[in-house]
Order: structure tokens, then sequence, then C-alpha cells
């Protein structure tokens, strides 16, 4: 059986697209776990109304904690043999649960693709690797971004169990500091090569939404992966984990605007952070392109300058 968690928090107005297209799997050996997150908009609600009408779906209501407990709640009361994951704002394709089913095999983890729409375009998004080790897996799936988001695949319920992980509680960017280590801890990964998923994201999404301090946390997260990759030899990774870093600084320095609480001191810290970064990453941000790390010394110097210099850049370009 697998086992579907859906964290739920003021999504009364896309809930049920999300349970409908769940539902409407071409397995039906499913379970539904629908965790109300002390939602204060009627999803709790709603979710209770979803439970009469399928006997699939089950209800977990708790105190708000965060997208990361819900999760850790769900997993704690599956009992499928698998782990989907999906949010309450998106929605499934009919045929996921048996396509991820069918990869998946004597695997620990199955990814598919999927679709991000994004200022009404549909923008499509399938995981290629080389399939040749482990590491340049890796490689290829973080560069291409899908280390980060949970709802795309498929686990073996034991991968939790086995390892103990779960989603840090009490922060935001959760996806950041999970997936990669479940990956790491998989003795294999299966593949599919079709988008399965449909993930929606606001104007800006979660990276360029509006500023505040709590956005540190990203960075937090990061640092914390690149430890993660020194420690268990992922060198390879080390050049691209310093960049998102670096330009993640720079992305959040021009996003504190007046309008941004304590943005003059939120500066401060994201360029000695910057210059943090640079220092204990040098061997491997050496190894990014001049341009790039002629970007980091600009800003240094003068962000001010910097924000010029890309601005005529774009203009010519």
């Amino acid at each position: 059986m697998v086992s579907i968690i859906v964290p739920v928090y003021k999504s009364k107005d896309t809930l049920k697209r999300c349970v409908e297209s769940l539902l409407a799997q071409t397995v039906e050996d499913t379970e539904m776990i629908l965790v109300d997150d002390g939602s204060p908009d009627g999803s709790g609600e709603l979710c209770d109304k979803l439970a009469e009408e399928d006997s699939r779906i089950r209800v977990i209501h708790k105190e708000n904690g965060g997208v990361s407990s819900a999760r850790n709640v769900g997993i704690e009361a599956a009992k499928g043999n698998y782990l989907l994951f999906a949010d309450s704002d998106d929605y499934v394709e009919q045929d996921m649960v048996e396509k991820l089913l069918g990869g998946i095999g004597n695997d620990d983890i199955a990814i598919c693709g999927f679709h991000h729409h994004y200022q009404g375009r549909d923008i499509v998004r399938i995981p290629e690797v080389p399939g040749q080790s482990g590491e340049e897996n890796f490689l290829a799936l973080y560069g291409e971004g899908f280390l980060n988001m949970p709802w795309n695949k498929l686990y073996r319920a034991e991968l939790f169990k086995e390892t103990g992980i779960r989603y840090p509680e009490g922060r935001i960017h959760e996806d950041e500091a999970t997936t990669y280590r479940l990956f790491h801890e998989a003795k294999k990964l299966a593949f599919l090569d079709r988008a399965l998923y449909g993930y929606y994201t606001e104007n800006g999404g979660s990276i360029t939404s509006v500023f505040s301090a709590k956005r540190l946390q990203w960075l937090t997260a990061h640092e914390e992966r690149i430890a993660f990759f020194k420690k268990n030899g992922y060198e390879k990774l080390l050049p691209a984990a310093y960049r998102k870093l670096c330009d993640a600084c720079i992305t959040f320095y021009f996003r504190c605007t007046e309008q941004v609480k304590d943005a003059e001191e939120l500066k401060k810290e994201l360029r000695k952070r910057l210059e943090t970064y640079r220092a204990n990453g040098a061997a491997w941000i050496a190894a990014l392109p001049l341009k790039t790390r002629m970007g980091y010394e600009l800003f240094s110097m003068s962000p001010g300058l910097y924000a010029k210099m890309l601005q005529k850049m774009q203009e010519t370009s």
C-alpha cells in the first residue's frame, strides 16, 4: 500500500483539486493522510468532509507547527509500504502512483519529473542523470534542483524508519535540509522520464518572495548541506554548492528594500556571510567561471556598482 501524506494549512481553495487528483489514481491500494496543521480558514473542516466521502482518507488535526511537523506526523501515522508526499495546492497525474510503483522495483526512491506552473507558464522538468555512479547522479540531480522537493518521489517507508530522518521542525526551507540526506542513505534510485506531478508557485517562488530575517534559514540549510557534502566525499558538488550560497547572498541583499524590517542590518549580515563563504570555499569557488568570480569581487567592493553593471548587461543581452 502507498501512504500519501498531505500537509494542510490555509488551502481551502485548492485542497479539493489536490485530493481529487489523488483519489483518481489508477492504483487503488492507497491511503491518504490529510494532516490539518491548525489551519484557521476552514481547511480542517473540509478535510473532514472529504474523509466522509471516501474511506481511503484519514484526517489528523494538530496544533500549528509548520509543514515539517505535519509531514513528520504523517510519516508516523502511515501504514503503507511506500510513502508519497503532496502539497495541498498541487495536483498529480492520474497514473503517478502506478508509474512510480512500476519504476521503483527493489530501489529505495523513485523520482519523476514535474510540471512547474509559474506566471501562467507550464515548465516541464525531467530528471536527467548519467546513471554511471552514485556521485555523478547526485551531481546531476543537484544541478537540476531535484535534491530539494519531497513531492515528486516515491519512498520506501523503511528508509525513514531505518535512518530516523525526519523534516526539521520550526524552520522554513525544510526540504533543503532533508531530501539530499535521504538520497545519500538510499541504496539505489530509480528515475522516470515523465512529468507526473503538478507544482504551483506564486510569482517569485519561495526564495524571491517577500524577504525577512527568516529567509536566512535558507543559507543555514545550505551551510549544513556543504558540511554534509564534505563529510561524505561529494567533492564534485562543492563548487555548485558554494555558488548557490554566494548567489543567494547577493539576491537576498537586493531584496532588502525599505519595506523590509531591519533591512540595513540584514544587508550587513549578508555581505559578511558572502565574505565568509568566499573565504571558506575559495578552493571550490576557484572552479567557477571567471565572470562569476569577478561578479562576487565587484559586489564585495560596491553592491551599487554591481547592480549598475548587471543592469547594463541585461539591457545589452
